[in-house]
């Protein structure tokens, strides 16, 4: 009697442990589905990401070339160039826009923004879902004068440069030539001031003034944005 009650003990017990082992079992083909399934998330969002990439450096040059193309001839007349990487088009000399230390726009300025700006927009009108922001920024040198703290001539730069670039930017918002164009620049196109806190240097290490001074308008795409979008929907 008491061999059968062993006997049959033992096999409950063999029992209860195949019971546990399929469900183990189970739970590691869960486990793996669900490896699978997240290294196909990060897979298909690197795919996406990566996509993203691709498009982005062929529309960073695509807009490059487009610039190139149309202004070439005048960059050294404007004593101006277009950054390849961050697509920023530069104009150095501010003096010779601005009158030292002053916000309003010369005549020449005025200008040669008559002739830039409308071509410039019609340039990046072929590329509109690609930019997220076109920004004209103003930039200044450390220096105000000698009378001023270091600090209080920052903030007078600040002043400067973001009055600038306003009205860099009212004066081209009010163009015949940009009328077309008008509900896409509210959207698109900031006037930002930076002061002197871009300050171009030398190979010494030394602030230039001079080409410290300077305004740019600056394309910026919707890449990052995108990517973005990308990884909170897989997150």
């Amino acid at each position: 009697m008491s061999d059968l009650f062993n006997t049959r003990a033992a096999e409950q017990e063999e029992h209860h442990w195949l019971s546990v082992s399929d469900l183990m079992a189970g739970l590691m083909v869960v486990f793996l589905f669900i490896a699978i399934a997240l290294m196909r998330n990060t897979l298909e969002e690197q795919r996406k990401v990566k996509e993203i990439a691709v498009a982005y450096q062929e529309t960073q040059v695509a807009i490059y070339d487009a610039l190139i193309g149309e202004f070439e001839k005048d960059l050294e007349t404007w004593n101006a160039h277009i950054d390849r990487d961050t697509l920023t088009f530069t104009f150095n000399s501010p003096d010779i826009l601005f009158e030292q230390g002053k916000e309003a726009i010369n005549w020449r300025y005025r200008k040669l923004l008559s002739d830039f700006f409308p071509r410039y927009i019609t340039v990046l009108d072929r590329f509109n879902k690609e930019i997220d922001e076109v920004r004209i920024e103003g930039h200044t040198s450390s220096v105000w004068n000698r009378h001023v703290s270091a600090s209080d001539a920052y903030f007078l730069n600040m002043q400067l440069s973001q009055g600038r670039t306003r009205n860099v930017l009212e004066y081209v918002y009010g163009l015949d030539e940009v009328a077309p164009y008008q509900k896409w620049l509210k959207a698109h196109v900031a006037a930002v001031g930076f002061s002197s806190s871009r300050p171009i240097v030398n190979d010494q290490g030394n602030e230039d003034g001079r080409s410290s001074r300077r305004v740019t308008f600056r394309v910026i795409t919707n890449a990052e944005i995108k990517i973005k979008q990308i990884l909170e929907t897989v997150q």
